[in-house]
């Protein structure tokens, strides 16, 4: 199997498995205060984690990681956190989980709008009309109506812009360093960042610990999924394709969160929404292939 074929296909399953968390942990927080949530979710997404850590032996690792390397496991590590938080708080506020992973679109034209300001990089057509038409089918997605005692935006929306820009500056510090970081090290680190976090909520609220046995079912099942399964194939994909095929795969991500939504809550977006969602995906694939055309031209 070449590089190739083997990252395409760990994207592939780093979606299908991130498709998965949208509907569990939306049917778990429509039940639960999302720092009850927190800390069963991340608590069990670290047990997943340690498991595989010390059965393969990633604890080895350690001894051949510089002080540069733990900083950036730290930096990377807080900014997933907030991303995260700022992701399941959409969750638990958008109505249709699907409505989420549409908007979540948006992630890619963060990453490469970034890396032009930041980086320097050039963008050519192909990428400037991916970018607009993600962010116009994002605002179809987005906009309430025009009535004046409506918002303009639909709620929650506000909290996927931000977990998008977070998540594209910790992307891209990643990129640079997943040489010298194991999948396992950043998957790990982020979940007890985002434990700690949760447990320091649960006091500051005042809420029990315990919880009822549907959520924290729905909670087990998402935890597998989405901390441990979702976030350590897409770590991996990275070490054999470029970020921007990676994106353009798990693009495919919406269309199972559409499907697995209407079956397990019988809910589906608004016509607009979905036109507007296809608009987002269509969007990133084009992102995608404008960024691979200028990786060709710098290598000819």
């Amino acid at each position: 199997m070449t590089s190739n074929t083997r990252g395409i296909l760990l994207a592939a399953g780093s979606s299908l498995a991130i498709s998965n968390v949208y509907i569990f942990s939306k049917a778990a927080l429509n039940e639960v205060h999302l720092a009850q949530f927190g800390v069963y979710w991340f608590g069990l997404g670290i047990l997943w984690n340690l498991i595989y850590f010390f059965g393969f032996g990633k604890q080895k690792k350690a001894k051949t990681m510089k002080s540069r390397n733990w900083w950036s496991l730290l930096l990377i590590s807080v900014l997933e956190m907030f991303s995260t938080l700022f992701f399941f708080l959409a969750i638990k506020t958008v109505e249709t989980p699907a409505v989420v992973s549409f908007l979540a679109n948006i992630n890619p034209l963060f990453v490469v709008g970034l890396g032009i300001v930041v980086l320097k990089e050039r963008f050519n057509g192909i990428e400037f009309s991916g970018m607009a038409i993600t962010l116009i089918g994002a605002i179809i997605i987005s906009i309430t109506g025009v009535s004046l005692t409506q918002s303009l935006f639909i709620d929650g929306t506000q909290y996927v812009v931000i977990s998008g820009i977070i998540y594209s500056i910790a992307t891209l510090i990643a990129k640079k360093q997943m040489k010298n970081l194991d999948a396992s090290y950043l998957a790990t680190a982020r979940l007890i960042f985002l434990f700690l976090f949760s447990l320091i909520s649960i006091y500051y609220f005042e809420l029990p610990f315990t919880i009822d046995k549907q959520p924290f079912i729905n909670i087990a099942l998402g935890s597998v999924l989405g901390p441990f399964l979702g976030g350590m194939l897409g770590y991996m994909a990275l070490k054999y394709i470029e970020m921007t095929k990676a994106t353009m795969v798990r693009s495919v991500r919406s269309l199972f969160v559409l499907v697995g939504a209407f079956l397990y809550f019988g809910t589906l977006p608004s016509y607009w929404q979905i036109v507007g969602g296809m608009l987002t995906m269509s969007g990133v694939v084009l992102i995608s292939v404008g960024k691979l055309k200028l990786g060709k031209k710098k290598n000819n």
